[in-house]
């Protein structure tokens, strides 16, 4: 048995397969989500109805056989849709009302991972504030007995999910669009394959067989060299965009028609607006490290845009809180109120297939104004000995500014502005920076703050 105090990370429990986490860890870390989920419904165990499902890496099948056998051994009764993309537990969990859900899963990380992303009731996630924690401490010590009684119950949640998600769109609206879409041999290919086949696109399928040995690249977008085929893909067919999604397919990212990446600040502007569309007057949130293209185009849609702390669960509690109908983070994370408050790799999918095919734009047209007037840096990191003295520098340095504590130290200017934060995990300053000067201002005052992070 082996489970390494490592795993247990600020928002899911993540390693190496066998190193840090093997099936022996994963059937302790099962009874505990059990016993956790339990103490936050205050009910026993054997009561509880928890939702289980697994990504397609080559460890999983057994992986999440553990945890449906410690679930299990603390009496719960398991709900297992088997082999699914993780807003498909999500899914699972808030449609029928089960009291959690684990979804075996290392998300964008490469082939030697494992791990599990952990939600209650309503699908909130668990966090090292609220239950990952805990379920640490419990694995860490002697858990006793198993008191047994529980079962597994297999499901099949597809077709429900497709009809929930498309719900979203009008289907009938779609345009007979050149798509080119890249799976990174994740779960997107028979999650959302299925729904585009649909609607009468001129689809083009990379990497689109789930496959954990990922022949072909890692699963995670966000890195320029796994994005390159597809890009290179989008100019070579003429396609109208592209679209990649990361292992467990929750993220997505898209390339438009002219081969270029689509910044997530971007992106969440275009879907804040079409959302807006569909229920005018709503409220949008975005988080911190943002361009100023969210909040202004959020406004001219005539709804109102938050600013909110980075981390799904600071979305999704605050989105509940508040009734913010749509959320969009940097990171290619979009929450939907209507979909359990919940991200989701599909309906973003969807939206922009839809604000394509109702504008009669291309992508690029309608990223133009947002491109030529908002200059971003992008995230760029920076490894420093002592994280919090550095912010007290810049806070500082730039106490002429409107400063902002709500995520590390927001500074803005009325022509440029930045957020710098620590890492959770790493010894690192994270900056994003944005000009609405122009490219050279952007580089100049990047470059400034830079060398004050780095000094």
């Amino acid at each position: 048995m082996t489970i390494s105090p490592s795993v247990f990370k600020a928002y899911d429990i993540r390693g190496i397969h066998g190193t840090d986490l093997d099936e022996g860890g994963a059937r302790l870390v099962g009874r505990a989500f059990a016993r956790v989920i339990a103490a936050m419904e205050q009910r026993p165990t054997s009561e509880l109805r928890l939702a289980l499902g697994r990504d397609m890496r080559l460890s999983a099948p057994g992986m999440a056989g553990a945890y449906a056998a410690g679930m299990a051994a603390e009496g719960a009764h398991v709900i297992d849709a088997g082999q699914i993309g993780t807003e498909m537990l999500y899914f699972l969990v808030g449609s029928r009302d089960l009291d959690g859900g684990l979804m075996c899963t290392a998300s964008h990380n490469p082939k030697a991972y494992t791990g599990a992303k952990l939600v209650r009731r309503g699908a909130v996630a668990l966090s090292g504030d609220a239950g990952i924690s805990e379920i640490r401490e419990l694995t860490a010590g002697d858990m006793g007995p198993e008191p047994g009684g529980g079962g597994v119950q297999e499901v099949e949640i597809a077709p429900a999910f497709h009809q929930h998600v498309l719900g979203f769109i009008d289907p009938q609206a779609i345009t007979p669009l050149k798509v080119v879409v890249d799976g990174g041999n994740g779960m997107a290919g028979p999650m959302v394959g299925p729904l585009l086949e649909q609607l009468g696109l001129a689809l083009s399928t990379s990497y689109w067989e789930p496959n954990g040995d990922f022949p072909d690249h890692e699963p995670n977008p966000l890195l320029p060299e796994n994005r390159a085929f597809i890009m290179g893909e989008v100019l070579r067919q003429g396609a109208d965009l592209g679209i990649a999604w990361d292992g467990d397919a929750d993220r997505c990212f898209f390339i438009d028609d002219e081969g270029r990446f689509v910044d997530g600040d971007f992106l969440t502007a275009l879907l804040g607006a079409s959302m807006l569309r569909k229920q005018p007057g709503e409220t949008i949130l975005y988080d911190v490290r943002a361009s100023r293209a969210v909040a202004d185009t959020v406004a001219a849609a005539g709804g109102t845009a938050l600013v909110n702390r980075v981390g799904h669960a600071f979305f999704k509690s605050r989105m509940r809180a508040e009734g913010g109908i749509f959320g969009g983070e940097v990171s290619g994370h979009y929450y939907f109120k209507d979909f359990y408050c919940a991200d989701s790799g599909t309906i973003p999918a969807l939206l922009m297939l839809e604000e394509l095919s109702r504008s009669g734009l291309k992508l690029s047209e309608l990223l133009a104004p947002l491109r030529s007037r908002y200059f971003i840096s992008g995230e760029i990191n920076s490894e420093v000995s002592d994280p919090n003295a550095k912010m007290a520098q810049i806070a500082e340095r730039y106490a002429d500014a409107r400063q902002s504590r709500l995520d590390g130290i927001s500074v803005d200017y009325q022509d440029w502005h930045f957020n710098v934060r620590a890492s959770n995990t790493e010894p690192l300053l994270r900056l994003c920076l944005e000009s609405l000067v122009s490219p050279a201002h952007m580089e100049a005052k990047r470059d400034e703050v830079l060398a004050l992070i780095r000094a």
